[in-house]
């Protein structure tokens, strides 16, 4: 037979006082809430939120700590095994074989490593060659800007009127000469303006005229298309100007030089000019395209420039006297360098060892 059913003592106590059922909840809550509270002033709880608020800060700031295995990985594509092999082949050695890549790759891998080491520890702070480097890559990333602009033949036409000064061609002269040496004392130009009155009717290249006269020339007889800049640079500034300022077609004479007298005879003289833009049109490309690239390099270097503030002290309030290199007593010159180079040395060593060791506590952490 089955089993009469049993009823909960506490449910018949209920049912049969129903004040006794509706206090039993009332008497249950306030223990929950003091069992919450409690463990709200847990300090141990603090420390945790806490703890947990930090690491969240921190991971919002600093958004790279928490991807050290993207940090720590290098990756090379199939473009950087190209550019190794390029840089292998342009040294004038046949393409690279596999051995070869290999070690071309290790090399990369570990400059790679040791650049990125070096970073973390700060070495590249406070570094003049690196600082250099970085101006530089300012001034090609400007120049590269530069390049990108492609100006039309019309804006090249008005830009040339402008400036067309700046591509006017210099004058140029065709002459032959006879030279008489200083070294022939005071007489030379007097020499020099007698042999010009027996060939001043003659032409340049006449077989009267008397070579032997004159001294043999340590450079050329003959100067064909030469501009005053050329010209003076073989003979000086004051040939020059008086070369350009004679007509051509005689004997003319006698003009000074650093070497001594000069009868000169002119084939031809051409005028300066201002050409044609057709003439020179990939010149005036290139200079607008430097003209250009000046405005840029100057336009961002002032924006880049506003941001800063530059304190200089007063250049007067520098001892620039003081800079002058002391000579060192003579009997102290032998033992000088040695000290100086143990100086250096220690500082060297204190510097090795500072980056070492902090060096071993970022691989700490």
């Amino acid at each position: 037979m089955p089993e009469p059913l049993t009823s909960d003592p506490l449910e018949d106590a209920q049912r049969s006082d129903p004040s006794r059922s509706e206090a039993h909840p009332a008497s249950a809550r306030p223990k929950t809430a003091s069992y919450v509270v409690g463990w709200l002033r847990e300090p141990l709880l603090h420390f945790l939120l806490g703890g947990a608020l930090i690491f969240a800060i921190y991971d919002l700031l600093n958004p790279a700590a928490s991807r050290t295995d993207e940090v720590n990985r290098i990756v090379l594509t199939k473009d950087d095994l190209r550019q190794l092999a390029l840089q292998w082949v342009a040294q004038g050695r046949p393409p690279p074989n596999p051995d070869e890549m290999r070690d071309l790759v290790e090399q990369k891998v570990s400059e790679e490593i040791l650049s990125r080491e070096a970073v973390a520890l700060g070495l590249d702070k406070d570094d003049e060659i690196i600082k250099r480097r970085l101006a530089q890559k300012m001034d090609f990333l400007a120049e590269d800007i530069a390049t990108l602009q492609d100006p039309s033949e019309a804006e090249l036409r008005a830009w040339f009127a402008q400036n067309a000064d700046s591509f006017a061609l210099p004058p140029r002269a065709s002459f032959r000469h006879l030279y008489f040496s200083s070294d022939r004392g005071p007489g030379a130009r007097d020499e020099a303006a007698a042999a010009l009155a027996k060939i001043v009717d003659k032409a340049g290249d006449s077989p009267d005229i008397p070579i032997a006269a004159a001294d043999t020339f340590m450079f050329r007889d003959y100067y064909a298309d030469k501009t005053p800049e050329q010209v003076t640079k073989e003979f000086g500034p004051d040939f020059a100007k008086a070369l350009f300022g004679l007509e051509a077609g005689a004997w003319r004479g006698p003009i000074p030089s650093g070497y001594g007298w000069h009868l000169v005879f002119i084939d031809a003289i051409e005028p300066g000019r201002v050409p044609a833009f057709e003439e020179v049109e990939p010149n005036v490309k290139t200079a607008w395209l430097d003209q250009k690239q000046r405005e840029i390099k100057r336009t961002a270097f002032d924006a880049m420039r506003s941001r800063y503030e530059v304190v200089v002290p007063a250049l007067d309030s520098v001892d620039l006297e003081k800079l002058r290199i002391q000579q060192p007593p003579i009997a102290a010159t032998d033992m000088a360098p040695e000290r100086e180079s143990v100086r250096c040395a220690g500082e060297g060593s204190r510097s090795l060892w500072w980056a070492c060791w902090r060096w071993c506590l970022l691989r700490r952490r």
